[in-house]
């Protein structure tokens, strides 16, 4: 027999007459979404299937090492510093952000470094001394990409895109900016050395997206980057989680964890509340899917005859590329690191057309490694560091058995970080933990294991993409990576600031 839960009155809290949003996914997307429900008068529920907020960026502890286990770095702060202010508070109420120098570096095969910060003179030098030449081209293409930013950032980012007339809107600037030309095209427009190229480019591979194909506009995070910094949370970015689950319960939220959904219910063509696994009905008066878009309409609402996200339409569209990551912490220090490295391979547009179109797991790689505790010792013992090595690897429409595959694969990554920036490395790692796209999928619900949704190119983004409110029901919204404006956590963050202007104010419901 179905029950009915009220969750406040499971909590031990006093009946709220407030309506009742709930909020599907305890990501980035849907604890955000949860504060400015908060704000605009819902009584917000969140479930969580995990046992801990944070979805992608959740946190684990193994062996005294301390791990994020997803997004590390941290643009554009002042996204935060909204949801604080929300809720009458300061971001440094609660979370310690420390600007970081250099803000990466990137590392190229042959052993030559590229750092990166925000200051004009460093960043001509650090040009000039791969390719004196470009340091012109270079001055250029920055101008470009603060264009690009007022374009696709300030113009775009936290706008709704429900009808093709709003698209249209948008068209005369993204044509402008020649929204269909790549961002290594745009880059190659004013660069002419091909490791800079590289080191300009590489960006969207962050949010899900191929720099031989994900549209030019991308190039405005140079210009984010400069313009607001990378910035590292004390504690790791989970901090940032934690943060906001105490602004949630101090608007009398509540975040429950462990629980499955198992479908939205539906009235007609309205969303009702939803069904968890173990049978309870949660009623709300609306909802908010923060799970991946795509298995939030064929899985959550497969009962639903579709009009536009049928079961077809979501398996045809393009999926990012998934992710392997090796989890490792190291009984020694190895402080010539950098906080955040960028290690570039051999190849670059062979090595994304392998991962992105062939599908196949290649014998080569380029990779992100983090060093927290090249700013933040408490995340390891004494005398350790944590680090975490990722490599974009094709999803699971590739014929790998990861079972097989995941082992092999990372000695041979440690071999490559032995032979280059942690001599003994295999010495020295004390604890590890390996994940692998089939994650993605089982773990994190993903379509296909594709660790950032339906990839950014052009004829997914905005309009085209799953919209913030939903195309097959009303009271139903979507926040996270697989709505507009996408991946990442300026793009995440962001999509909760769009339900503003598409969900109605609390007081409609009253």
């Amino acid at each position: 027999m179905m029950t009915v839960h009220d969750p406040l009155l499971a909590s031990g809290l006093s009946r709220d007459a407030r309506p009742h949003a709930i909020v599907i996914g305890a990501g980035f997307g849907g604890l955000a979404a949860a504060v400015r429900l908060g704000a605009r008068g819902y009584r917000v529920t969140v479930l969580e299937r995990l046992d801990q907020p944070g979805g992608r960026a959740g946190q684990f502890r193994q062996d005294g090492f301390t791990f994020d286990a997803g997004p590390t770095i941290v643009t554009a702060p002042f996204i935060f510093d909204e949801l604080w202010a929300l809720c009458g508070r300061k971001l440094s109420d609660d979370v310690t952000l420390v600007p970081l120098d250099p803000f990466y570096t990137v590392r190229f095969d042959d052993g030559d470094e590229f750092r990166v910060n925000g200051d004009a003179a460093f960043m001509e030098a650090e040009v000039a001394k791969v390719a004196p030449g470009d340091v012109d081209g270079y001055r250029r293409y920055l101008a470009e990409s603060e264009r690009c930013f007022e374009t696709g950032f300030l113009g775009m980012i936290d706008r709704a895109y429900l009808t093709l007339g709003s698209m249209a809107g948008a068209l005369p600037g993204l044509v402008m900016r020649r929204a269909e030309r790549s961002i290594h095209k745009l880059v190659s427009k004013y660069i002419k050395n091909e490791k800079l190229r590289q080191a300009l480019s590489f960006h969207p591979l962050f949010i899900g997206g191929n720099p031989m194909r994900s549209s030019g506009v991308l190039s405005l995070i140079s210009y984010l980057e400069r313009e607001y910094g990378v910035h590292y949370a004390m504690g790791g970015t989970h901090a940032l989680v934690k943060g906001i689950a105490g602004l949630i319960a101090g608007q009398g939220g509540v975040i429950r964890t462990g629980v499955e959904v198992a479908e939205i219910t539906v009235e007609g063509r309205r969303a009702t509340g939803v069904r968890l696994a173990t049978g309870e009905i949660i009623p709300a008066a609306i909802v908010v899917s923060n799970a991946d878009a795509g298995w939030t309409y064929t899985r959550l609402l497969s009962k639903l005859k579709r009009r536009r996200w049928t079961d077809a339409k979501v398996d045809r569209a393009k999926y990012s590329m998934s992710l392997f990551v090796w989890y490792f912490g190291v009984d020694r220090r190895y402080d010539d690191v950098a906080h955040h490295t960028v290690m570039l391979g051999k190849r670059y547009g062979e090595l994304l057309h392998d991962i992105f179109d062939a599908k196949l797991l290649a014998d080569d790689f380029s990779l992100y490694l983090y060093r927290p505790t090249a700013t933040d010792p408490s995340v390891a013992p004494a005398g350790c560091d944590t680090f975490y090595v990722l490599s974009p690897v094709p999803n699971l429409d590739a014929s790998v058995d990861w079972s097989v595959a995941a082992e092999p694969y990372r000695r041979k990554i440690q071999a490559y970080l032995e032979a280059s920036l942690l001599p003994g490395l295999g010495d020295h790692v004390v604890t590890s933990k390996l994940v692998t796209p089939v994650h993605f999928r089982d773990s994190l619900l993903s379509v296909k294991g594709a660790a950032f949704g339906m990839e950014p190119i052009i004829t997914q983004l905005a309009w085209f993409r799953p919209h913030n409110r939903s195309e097959e029901l009303e009271n139903l919204f979507l926040v996270g990576a697989g709505t507009h404006p996408g991946a990442g956590l300026p793009g995440v963050v962001s999509s909760a600031k769009i339900l503003d202007k598409v969900v109605p104010h609390a007081s409609a419901f009253a």
